[in-house]
């Protein structure tokens, strides 16, 4: 009987430790890739701050226009934040960032339509910058909350959506959802088209690891978390497709592959689609290696679909 006892304790601590590692494993692994206090950490002394010359962001121009911040809930009552400019206008561009990011990383992209005189908001996305959340939510979840967005704008503007990076991949996912009449256009810039594929591609300096943190990962946000990532496939959002989305997408781009917006664009209803491939161009650099050209082709883009009285 004391065999036997021995046996069920060693069990039981078997258990306890197995318990323990998939616990303490999986939550380094989490908050290591989509943990909001990781990704604050990357925007304060990581990514935007290393990024300003590179990007040609410029931060003081955020102080020089008179935004007002801007509170709503989520579908899931979390509070997200967002940054909107008044222009007396009918017509509106909602910017979206991306991963690890906030909305300053959007400077460029806001100060070219409030040059053409649009509205402005900028959100901050779940578990980035001022918004509650634990998850960041990879495209995926933050399209319910562009939907909660677009209740803030009404019904009574025209609306255009512009995502870079995982904030494209959040207005591609956003397409397929059922649209207002409002929402006159996509413009996605560097979206990847499936976060599985996305982290699997980032997580490869892991070599023969990858998919075993990818699987823990995955199991770890799905039952702590209730976020599964295997739903998480952009490309069957935009098969459903109801607006027009024009793909921008730099063939340089080492962090997500061009392919991704390619395939997006495949699998986009062909009336619905437009695609920008640039030569040379790293992740989400398309605007500043293009310059004026990048902007020539936001408005023809705009032109060719009637978006905004073009």
């Amino acid at each position: 009987m004391k065999v036997v006892g021995y046996i069920l304790l060693v069990l039981c601590l078997l258990i306890i430790l197995a318990f323990l590692y998939y616990l303490v494993v999986g939550s380094i692994i989490f908050h290591y890739s989509l943990g909001k206090k990781t990704l604050k950490k990357r925007v304060r002394k990581k990514n935007l701050n290393k990024n300003l010359e590179k990007y040609q962001i410029d931060l003081c121009w955020w102080d020089k226009i008179p935004f007002e911040e801007v509170k709503i809930k989520s579908f899931d009552n979390l509070t997200l934040v967002g940054h909107y400019f008044g222009a007396d206008s009918n017509k509106t561009v909602c910017l979206v960032h991306g991963y690890s990011a906030n909305y300053k990383e959007m400077q460029p992209y806001a100060q070219f339509f409030y040059q053409k005189g649009y509205n402005l908001l900028c959100v901050e996305n779940r578990a980035h910058g001022a918004s509650e959340g634990n998850v960041a939510g990879m495209g995926y979840l933050d399209r319910k909350d562009l939907l909660k967005w677009l209740e803030f704008l009404g019904a009574e503007n025209d609306i255009v959506f512009f995502g870079l990076s995982m904030g494209a991949s959040a207005v591609c996912a956003l397409s397929g959802e059922k649209l207002p009449t409002s929402v006159k256009g996509i413009i996605s810039d560097s979206a990847f088209d499936n976060a599985e594929r996305e982290l699997i591609h980032v997580l490869k300096r892991f070599g023969i690891f990858k998919k075993l943190l990818l699987k823990h990962l995955k199991s770890y946000a799905r039952r702590v978390h209730n976020f599964d990532l295997a739903d998480a496939d952009i490309v069957k959002c935009v098969k459903k497709a109801s607006v027009p989305i024009l793909y921008i997408h730099g063939k340089a781009d080492a962090y997500v592959p061009f392919s991704n917006s390619q395939n997006l664009y495949n699998n986009t209803p062909k009336n619905l689609r437009e695609l920008v491939l640039v030569d040379s161009a790293d992740h989400a650099m398309s605007y500043v290696t293009l310059g004026v050209e990048y902007e020539r082709k936001i408005t023809n883009f705009f032109r060719k679909f009637h978006i905004f009285d073009y």
